[in-house]
């Protein structure tokens, strides 16, 4: 049988670390300090003490969008084109070097038209309309994307109009102009206009008055016009509602995916031409 000692003095409770004369029994979840009600902060699981919040708040990266920056995308496009058309106007033989004209895309390989193009006006009217249009919506569309996602659009909005006027105009049929990029930001700003809480009127009555245009006035390519328009939407769809998670990663991908469908009918429509003629 044995004999019982003494009984141990109580240890004393732990104390909040940035209050020591503050008994806690409550730790940070954490770095598990002990904290006092006055430093839990409350967490997904128990509480956290200040430093690791601050820790914590430091480490999330916020997204960057500066409402007020200069849209020198919008700038630098509307620069290019007036420079392209003073280029037209002074170098006889320029216009016709590199305007869309689907023979010559096929016969001599000249793709790079289905982008040059998109840089060239067939008159003063026709570049004043283009630039007033690119200079009242890219601003504001391009501070909310963000330079990267507007210059897609905006290449990719231009591709697409090419690409439905390659495909759908007689081969002899040339045609140019900015109005396929110009309608993707249209299309671009439709549907992100319930994302943005804008009021989709005015841009949905723009697009139907154009598109009246488009299809009442002779000589305008409705292809063009159109197929800028749907990449236009389908992308600012893509932006508007992508998931959070890895929005980057999913945009980049449909984009590229996006790119290649378009090599795709070009490469389908070339085949079509030339075994036609052979």
């Amino acid at each position: 049988m044995s004999t019982p000692g003494p009984p141990s003095a109580p240890s004393a409770p732990p104390t909040c670390y940035r209050h020591p004369d503050r008994a806690t029994y409550v730790s940070c979840t954490r770095c598990h300090r002990p904290i006092c009600p006055d430093c839990m902060r409350s967490a997904s699981v128990g509480h956290q003490c200040p430093n690791c919040v601050d820790d914590g708040a430091k480490s999330v990266r916020r997204p960057k969008r500066n409402l007020g920056a200069t849209p020198v995308v919008t700038y630098a496009l509307i620069a290019a084109n007036v420079v392209m058309f003073i280029l037209q106007m002074a170098v006889p033989g320029l216009q016709q070097a590199l305007f869309l004209w689907p023979a010559g895309v096929v016969a001599y390989d000249q793709y790079y038209r289905l982008l040059t193009s998109a840089f060239l006006h067939d008159g003063p009217t026709h570049i004043l309309f283009n630039m007033w249009a690119l200079w009242v919506i890219g601003p504001a569309l391009e501070r909310w994307l963000g330079r990267t996602r507007f210059v897609v659009l905006y290449f990719l909005s231009a591709l697409g109009g090419s690409v439905l006027v390659f495909l759908l105009t007689p081969v002899n049929v040339p045609t140019l102009g900015a109005s396929g990029a110009i309608f993707g930001l249209f299309g671009a700003t439709l549907a992100l206009s319930r994302k943005l809480n804008f009021d989709m009127r005015w841009i949905a009555g723009l697009i139907v008055i154009n598109l009246v245009i488009t299809f009442v006035v002779p000589s305008i390519s409705w292809q063009g016009h159109v197929g800028g328009l749907l990449t236009g939407a389908a992308l600012g769809a893509l932006y508007a509602y992508a998931p959070r998670q890895n929005r980057v990663s999913i945009e980049t991908a449909v984009s590229v995916v996006l790119l290649l469908a378009f090599v795709a009918l070009v490469w389908w429509r070339a085949t079509s031409l030339l075994a036609g003629v052979g």
